[in-house]
């Protein structure tokens, strides 16, 4: 006699006593009050317990037990990595970066097709990380620009969980207004790339004017340098205390009076007229620099051509020594040879742009490492910590 298959819910009656048909007991029981059959039903299912699928077998009888449709599986979400990339312009910086936090730099590889289209490969996984990716404007700009909006974009479709650009260097941050007829506004347009490209937040340092934050719809940290410049002024230039600090143009009136507030000095303000870009014509000193420091601090130096006249002006104007103090150093065309030859004591330079090489050929150069800005600033920004503390706080570990 073939064997009778009978599937039974856990807790469920006997097969033989599902063959006689319910009790009168529980009948009653199961009888719903006030016609409202579909709400105990319901929260009978709820006061199920959940069963397993098992089976048991007698000579003549094969029990199953079914496993619940209300169990539900725990699934663990882990927290976001950070992944920190570098592209071709400015491989030490990240290096400093990663190991101020302790981690390896994301494998990547990057390249040119022989019709210098540019190749990138992510070597490994992003998958919801929090990746942070190192470009500076600087070198072949054009080339390192469009090298960060493809690693951007391959990062952003590889599944990160968010992807922030870090430019030490923002491009393009001169081009920032429309100072003339059918002038480009460049730094907007490269915001606009930036964001199309997927990044989630940028990360930046002494944008050349802070209103270059409002072109972006996404979070924009320009952390500033000054705190590292103010420790390198007490630790590295005599006679700080009786120095003045100096800018050379108007735009940076603001950058130099915050600085002076922090060494408790005075400070003046050099006027000056362009004939065309990168060509001074005249210089006009307001301010008092007899036979005290001058510290000439300005954000970005290309050329040189007006820090050199600038120190010229405050050497005839009575000062006993004079400095620069500048963000990012370009240094391009004659510039390191300007400043071989220029009255200056030393011109100190921040590594927001690699400066190894222009260190070689010109003795009088200085550099103040930033790193550990950057990489307290992604730490936080990874923990969802406040950075306005950098803005006038040198992390402890630097």
């Amino acid at each position: 006699m073939p064997a009778a298959m009978v599937v039974a819910p856990s807790g469920s009656p006997s097969p033989a006593a599902m063959k006689s048909g319910p009790t009168s007991s529980d009948a009653t029981s199961r009888k719903p009050a006030n016609g409202d059959g579909d709400r105990v039903a319901d929260q009978d299912k709820e006061n199920a317990e959940p069963t397993t699928m098992t089976t048991t077998k007698s000579s003549d009888v094969i029990t199953a037990t079914v496993p619940s449709t209300d169990s539900r599986v725990d699934i663990h979400e882990p927290r976001p990595r950070i992944k920190i990339f570098s592209g071709s312009s400015h491989q030490d910086i990240t290096d400093r970066i990663c190991g101020a936090l302790k981690l390896d730099s994301g494998k990547v590889t990057l390249q040119k097709f022989s019709n210098k289209e540019t190749n990138v490969e992510i070597k490994e996984s992003v998958r919801g990380e929090d990746v942070f990716i190192v470009q500076s404007g600087c070198g072949e700009i054009n080339d390192n620009l469009m090298e960060l909006l493809i690693m951007i974009n391959a990062c952003k479709i590889a599944s990160a969980s968010r992807v922030a650009a870090v430019l030490p260097c923002f491009p393009y941050a001169r081009q920032d207004k429309k100072d003339k007829s059918r002038a480009p506004i460049t730094a907007k347009l490269v915001a606009n790339m930036l964001s199309v490209a997927g990044a989630d937040h940028i990360m930046t340092m002494d944008l050349h004017a802070s209103q270059i934050q409002g072109f972006f719809n996404i979070p924009v940290d320009n952390l500033y340098a000054e705190p590292a410049i103010l420790r390198y002024i007490r630790n590295n230039i005599p006679h700080w205390e009786n120095s003045v600090i100096v800018s050379p143009d108007a735009g940076g009136a603001k950058r130099v009076t915050s600085i002076a507030d922090g060494l408790k000095v005075d400070f003046a303000l050099i006027h000056k007229e362009r004939k065309r870009a990168n060509v001074v014509d005249k210089m006009t000193l307001v301010g008092d620099v007899t036979d005290k420091v001058a510290i000439l601090v300005d954000d970005m130096a290309d050329t040189c051509g007006t820090i050199v006249m600038a120190g010229e002006k405050l050497v005839e104007a009575g000062a006993k020594a004079v400095y620069a103090v500048l963000v990012h150093g370009v240094f391009s065309g004659n510039a390191l040879d300007r400043i071989n030859d220029s009255l200056f004591e030393a011109v100190i330079v921040t590594n927001t742009i690699p400066q190894s090489r222009n260190m070689e050929l010109c003795p009088k150069l200085r550099v103040i490492d930033i790193s550990s800005i950057f990489s307290e600033a992604i730490r936080r920004t990874h923990n969802g910590e406040s950075v306005s503390y950098l803005f006038s706080h040198i992390p402890p570990s630097s």
